[in-house]
């Protein structure tokens, strides 16, 4: 019997002849769902382009507040902190030993040099004076004697009447009796300056401070505990110190003698002192960048007194037809300090500056010329090489 096996290659052929068809309805399908994609792109697109970057490209000059560089003639002026150093300061202490018997003066009096300050029990020093002249007196006569002997003993041992060995004792105890004289008349001296020590006077002119040790006590010779303090204020120094950026014109100034500094003391008055600067340091610190300087003050109404604190005024430079802006143009950047000028056709550019000098108000500056308009608000929203827009009455623009 003959049987028919179903061949499986005869469904494999009919599926294939089937294929084109559905071949091509998902390509129909495709394509319909490509351009429908590709026309959504186009439309974003075009809204990209023509919506919000045709905005970009279009968008406001930014509004800014400008002004006129000027020129004029500018002082270079440096305004510090200064500090009023004495002259000098004298701790008075007691070169002999005794006791304290009185003070001369009141506790923080003006005296002047040579004031009786102190006086120390004179008594022992007066009889130890006395004591120095009585042996002066007693060894200048044994001299006396002595040089006799020895002229008799010479005359004797010319005559051969003496050894050679009685005139040569003869001659040594007249050079004995020389030497003890002198160290006597050495004696004396000390004794007459003990004796002046006992009264301690002031070594400068100056204010005095405190007593620290009151009388009545017993005072050692070159203690360290001084028995008052005298601080010397006419003159006075007053000491400040300037950025070592301010160095060549310091050194410039002090070569021509023309440093000095105007003192202000802060009070009502506002009266202002000048003082000749004549010391400048010789060394920059190197933990605040500064260097030292000293005027001198006579004080001679005692109007400063040390340790107070003073304003500072030096005058460095004068610059001639310096260009000055306001302060707010200046602006700090990556290369260093610029200013945007607003050309007449109203386009902002980037100008590069240099500082000369800022008085907190205005600063002189080089790279712009005078006449020259310049930004002092809005630069945040400039763009150089674009327009900007001057807002009118002069008012600052506001910030978004």
């Amino acid at each position: 019997m003959n049987m028919r096996v179903p061949n499986s290659f005869d469904a494999l052929a009919a599926r294939a002849q089937a294929l084109p068809g559905r071949i091509g309805r998902v390509n129909r399908r495709t394509r319909t769902i490509a351009i429908a994609v590709l026309a959504a792109l186009t439309g974003l697109a075009a809204y990209l382009v023509w919506g919000t970057g045709g905005s970009e490209r279009a968008r406001p000059a930014p509004l800014v507040v400008t002004a006129v560089a000027s020129s004029r003639d500018v002082t270079v002026v440096e305004h510090t902190i200064g500090t009023v150093v004495a002259e000098a300061t004298v701790q008075v202490t007691s070169q002999v030993t005794g006791q304290l018997m009185r003070a001369y003066f009141q506790e923080g009096q003006i005296v002047r040099k040579g004031d009786l300050l102190f006086q120390i029990d004179p008594k022992p020093f007066q009889a130890a004076l006395q004591q120095a002249h009585a042996q002066l007196a007693k060894d200048t006569a044994q001299l006396v004697m002595a040089q006799n002997n020895k002229q008799r003993y010479d005359k004797l041992f010319a005559q051969n009447a003496i050894s050679s060995q009685q005139r040569d004792e003869a001659d040594a105890t007249a050079a004995s009796m020389v030497a003890s004289v002198t160290a006597d008349r050495a004696a004396v001296q000390v004794a007459e300056l003990n004796l002046g020590y006992a009264q301690m006077r002031s070594p400068v002119n100056g204010k005095t401070g405190a007593i620290l040790i009151q009388p009545g006590n017993l005072v050692t010779a070159n203690s360290t505990s001084p028995l008052v303090v005298v601080t010397q204020i006419e003159p006075v120094k007053i000491s400040f110190a300037l950025p070592q950026a301010d160095l060549p014109r310091i050194q410039e100034r002090e070569r021509a003698g023309t440093l000095s500094a105007l003192l202000s003391m802060r009070d009502a008055s506002g009266r202002r002192l000048s003082a000749p600067v004549d010391f400048v340091g010789n060394q920059v610190s190197n933990q605040t960048g500064t260097i030292e300087l000293r005027a001198t003050f006579d004080n001679r109404d005692d109007r400063l007194v040390p340790g107070q604190l003073v304003d500072v005024d030096v005058t460095l430079n004068n610059l001639k037809h310096a260009t000055v802006v306001p302060r707010e143009a200046v602006n700090d950047g990556p290369a260093g300090r610029y200013v945007y000028v607003v050309s007449r056709d109203g386009i902002a550019d980037m100008r590069p500056v240099n500082v000369l000098f800022d008085d907190g108000t205005d600063m002189t500056v080089s790279g712009i010329k005078r006449g020259e308009t310049v930004i002092i608000d809005g630069q945040l929203r400039v763009v150089p090489g674009d327009a900007v827009k001057i807002a009118a009455g002069g008012q600052r623009a506001k910030r978004q």
